[in-house]
């Protein structure tokens, strides 16, 4: 064989390759770009073999990236121009995306779905996603936050239920307390963390932010009440003055009877049953939130499944948010992961139905309420926190906490006035539209 003739052979192996290739693609058709945060990347990738076997045109690229990293690097792709066509985004950074436009609107999408439907979402997880009335996600999963509790140690205080308002948890902490002789806390409640205070302060049903999320509202007296309550746990001693940190290990903790109330989340169910011995199981358990003045609300949290404005593929990936919110998916969802379907029917299963411990949060899913939308919320409930780390050390006092709380939110969201001011429309432009409307 001449020089020619091998060269000739493998230009054409070449060629053939590249058809292959080709072909190969054409048999995927469309790739979609799908971003998840933490251990959900891990989980989801075992769901869509099934959607990809369902929709053999359509590939799923999924991207895993660390919770630490995931702010910054979704905000350097949307200034890059290199988001994905779908990627998860947690309740508190939907107000931010959707400020910068980044979010495909999906409301036709869903008026137009057998698969999703709006009223089969719990309405405070569903409300995380609607941004000036307008739909930007689907609720993923949904969390929140309501009592652990050592049901053998508030028997052994002389109570058999948990606290259905404030004034029976005070009352069951002092008997904690006093039954113990000053050696057990009634609640941990660690104080560099918000959800706690946070909680208590939706119960009011009072707005955090007034004006449109103009200024800061905790000079109201709704919240002073809350505050008022939070702080007092403290000063009366039923709960340690600590940060989480301090605490180290609150599972074990929790399991030697250091404490008796634990305000936290879904994943702790996980967590008491690997951590705890066997000794203690049966001698715990869940509760809804105790309110003011009977059985409280809890704040909305979760993650929501969005469509990028930039994405090529938005029908593609509309498909795949059906499949990751089809109820039976979601029940999987939670097999492999834990994290809580966002939708009712989902519930539904034996595997969630049948677990005790899940059943006071199937109750708070119900009654919860959303943090304020607006993508300084982040930032402002943080300083929240510290300020009233700031009572709780007596620094302040609660009216003292209170003014600073707004002065310092005031100034946060200083931008946000700005911003809003310039899109309202003059006094001159709202006459100039009313007089070229029809008689």
């Amino acid at each position: 064989m001449t020089p020619w003739h091998r060269r000739l052979l493998a230009a054409s192996a070449a060629i053939a390759g590249l058809l292959a290739g080709c072909s190969g693609a054409a048999r995927h058709g469309t790739t979609l770009e799908f971003w998840t945060i933490g251990s959900e990347g891990e989980a989801v990738t075992q769901l869509l073999p099934e959607f990809e076997r369902e929709h053999p045109d359509i590939r799923v690229d999924v991207q895993q990236i660390p919770l630490t990293a995931s702010h910054e690097k979704l905000l350097t792709a949307y200034a890059g121009g290199s988001l994905p066509d779908v990627t998860q985004l947690g309740d508190t950074w939907i107000p931010e995306f959707a400020a910068l436009h980044a979010l495909e609107p999906l409301q036709s999408r869903v008026e137009h779905s057998a698969v999703i439907r709006k009223d089969d979402y719990f309405a405070s997880v569903w409300a995380t996603s609607v941004i000036d009335k307008v739909l930007v996600g689907i609720p993923w999963y949904v969390d929140t936050r309501l009592l652990f509790y050592r049901t053998d140690l508030l028997r052994a205080a002389g109570f058999d239920a948990p606290p259905r308002d404030w004034a029976e948890w005070q009352a069951q902490m002092d008997a904690i307390r006093a039954h113990s002789g000053g050696r057990r806390w009634g609640a941990l409640l660690p104080v560099n963390e918000y959800d706690q205070l946070l909680a208590l302060a939706l119960q009011q049903h009072v707005p955090l932010l007034r004006d449109g999320g103009r200024y800061g509202n905790f000079e109201s007296a709704g919240f002073k009440r809350s505050l008022a309550f939070y702080v007092g746990l403290f000063r009366r001693g039923d709960a340690p003055a600590v940060t989480n940190v301090q605490v180290g290990n609150p599972w074990q903790e929790f399991g030697r009877g250091g404490f008796v109330f634990y305000l936290s989340g879904p994943w702790n169910i996980g967590e008491f049953r690997r951590r705890l011995p066997a000794s203690r199981q049966s001698g715990w358990s869940t509760a809804p939130l105790p309110g003011p003045d009977g059985p409280g609300d809890s704040v909305a949290y979760g993650s929501s499944l969005v469509i990028l404005r930039g994405s090529r593929h938005k029908d593609a990936a509309w498909k795949l948010l059906e499949y990751l919110s089809r109820p039976d998916v979601q029940v999987r969802f939670y097999r492999l992961l834990g994290d809580l379907p966002a939708r009712r029917s989902a519930w539904d299963s034996p595997l969630l139905e049948g677990d005790p411990e899940l059943r006071a949060f199937r109750e708070q899913l119900e009654r919860m309420r959303p943090a304020p939308q607006v993508p300084e919320w982040e930032q402002i409930v943080n300083m929240m926190q510290d300020v009233a780390a700031r009572a709780i050390a007596g620094q302040l006092t609660v009216d003292q906490a209170a003014a600073q709380m707004d002065q310092q939110a005031n100034a946060i969201l200083a931008k946000r006035r700005w911003v809003l001011a310039r899109q309202a429309p003059s006094l001159q432009e709202k006459r100039a539209a009313a007089s070229a409307l029809p008689e």
